[in-house]
């Protein structure tokens, strides 16, 4: 059952998202070669508390960690660790934060260093096509035009859809219905209408590989590609609001979607 949000509702989250972009623009420029992922993982919860705010992924039972930090063909849920990261890797940030009784998540994938024009390319097509698949989030369309989009950009681009992982509502809940898949798994006219009140986790999932999954043995948690190609993430919180606003969609000034992350 999809919770529609009110519009006091929004609000808080949009505080909280404000909150959660400060963390995650203050944690970027410390990430670097030679750290562990646990270390990053200290400093983006320091971050959260500095923020008012207490870590998302923590309420999640038997999560221990403020983040997910994927590297390479690792996808999601990687907890952090002493892996040590290298000139060359791509590194999954994914993090949340919980601000008065709400949620917003978000996640981007960065270099590590100097990366090939091939993999500077497969994470400009994740982050154009996040942009594009929010730009439908409008109004009477469907959630069906989201998962479509995504689809039709990575697979054009040559990449694989990773399709058991999918963007999700989100509220008092980190994971709340519906979920959005990054293709379209039934008709269009099946998927539930966008109304105002609607928030949700858009999410980009994908690899340079065949797309398909695997559980890594030393971990439960973690999830990388089966073949070990390089897979990356990107995800914003949006909002569907009751009356149009300044837009943080670019080329785009009166809407009511608006990006809370």
């Amino acid at each position: 059952m999809i919770k529609l949000k009110t519009k006091k509702e929004i609000e808080v989250m949009k505080e909280g998202g404000r909150r959660l972009k400060e963390v995650v623009r203050e944690l970027r420029p410390q990430i670097k070669a030679g750290m562990t992922t646990a270390q990053i993982d200290k400093i983006a919860e320091s971050l959260i508390v500095k923020k008012g705010g207490q870590p998302s992924f923590k309420k999640v039972r038997d999560y221990f960690w403020s983040t997910c930090l994927t590297v390479n063909e690792q996808i999601v849920h990687t907890p952090p660790s002493a892996k040590v990261l290298k000139t060359g890797d791509i590194l999954t940030v994914d993090i949340g934060i919980y601000y008065k009784g709400f949620h917003t998540d978000y996640a981007d994938t960065v270099a590590i260093g100097k990366i090939d024009v091939e993999i500077i390319k497969f994470l400009a097509k994740g982050k154009k096509t996040l942009d594009l698949a929010i730009k439908k989030l409008k109004i009477g369309n469907r959630l069906g035009q989201i998962s479509q989009v995504i689809e039709k950009e990575i697979t054009g681009a040559g990449y694989s859809i990773v399709k058991e992982l999918t963007g999700h509502g989100i509220g008092r809940e980190l994971h709340e219905d519906p979920y959005i898949p990054g293709f379209l798994d039934r008709t269009e006219k099946q998927t539930p209408t966008i109304k105002p009140g609607l928030v949700i986790a858009v999410e980009v999932i994908y690899s340079l590989g065949s797309g398909e999954m695997m559980h890594e043995t030393e971990n439960n948690w973690s999830i990388r590609t089966s073949d070990s190609s390089l897979s990356a993430c990107f995800e914003h919180t949006v909002a569907v609001t009751y009356e149009p606003e300044q837009s943080s969609l670019q080329g785009e000034t009166d809407t009511n979607t608006i990006i809370l992350t």
